[in-house]
């Protein structure tokens, strides 16, 4: 996305801002809690035997690819534990930005998207309004969609909102043969191919909103629905879906 962004003769990166804060500190018997209601008994149990906490070293190598990018296109790359310190706020606003990209953070909150003078836009992987929230993919896999949607919008107070200036959709096609009932492998190697797109889509947008040539669309809210986390019992709904979904196509093939 960088690369992408540095080719626009429009437009001129003032400086790369990463949030440092990894993982959201939790006290030992929340994170137990919150473990056993989003992935069972079995998987917490792998993971207090974990040296190392995948996640956590997935985020760190990503950011560790980001400051080696912004060194060799010459972009000054900034440091912060969290957005909404005050000195992250002051750091922000001393760079008169026009505009903000957010691009794989967490929620932020208006005291830092509305800084820059035209606001931030975000890339959303899903089909806005009818997809809001997270995580990509794993809904629409769970509804049975044929499509994923990918949404370059403007932030607003509430998530995944905004005005959209750019969409277009992949398409969703989850492989048996190669997978069977490993959807977790699956979800993993299909977001990773909406990395490119979605990166072109977004450095589009930035490029028609220098060149102010932008269309704003206001999102109908009261349509679609914002989705959240799920919850163990909706992973193993979905197991028992996509298991239902391979005997349909089984009973199809041998009726052919």
């Amino acid at each position: 996305m960088l690369e992408l962004l540095s080719e626009i003769k429009t437009v001129e990166i003032v400086g790369v801002f990463v949030e440092t804060a990894t993982e959201k500190q939790r006290k030992f018997k929340e994170k137990i809690k919150r473990s056993i209601r989003y992935d069972g008994y079995f998987a917490t149990f792998k993971k207090l035997f974990k040296k190392e906490n995948q996640d956590v070293k997935a985020i760190q190598t990503s950011q560790d690819d980001l400051e080696n990018c912004a060194a060799k296109l010459k972009i000054p790359l900034h440091k912060i534990e969290n957005y909404h310190a005050e000195s992250a706020i002051k750091l922000l606003k001393e760079q008169n930005a026009e505009l903000g990209i957010l691009y794989g953070t967490n929620i932020i909150k208006e005291a830092v998207f509305s800084i820059p003078r035209l606001g931030s836009i975000n890339i959303h992987q899903g089909l806005a309004p009818i997809y809001r929230g997270g995580p990509t993919v794993f809904w629409e896999l769970f509804n049975d969609e044929k499509s994923v949607g990918i949404t370059v919008h403007f932030v607003a107070p509430k998530v995944d909102t905004g005005d959209i200036i750019l969409q277009k959709t992949v398409k969703l096609d989850y492989d048996f043969s190669r997978y069977n009932l490993d959807y977790e492998a699956f979800l993993e190697d299909f977001r990773a191919s909406m990395k490119e797109p979605s990166a072109q889509l977004l450095a589009e947008a930035v490029k028609q909103i220098a060149d102010g040539k932008e269309k704003r669309t206001k999102q109908d809210t009261s349509i679609g629905k914002r989705y959240k986390l799920p919850i163990k019992s909706e992973k193993d709904a979905l197991l028992r879906l996509l298991k239902k979904r391979q005997n349909s196509l089984r009973e199809r093939a041998v009726n052919r």
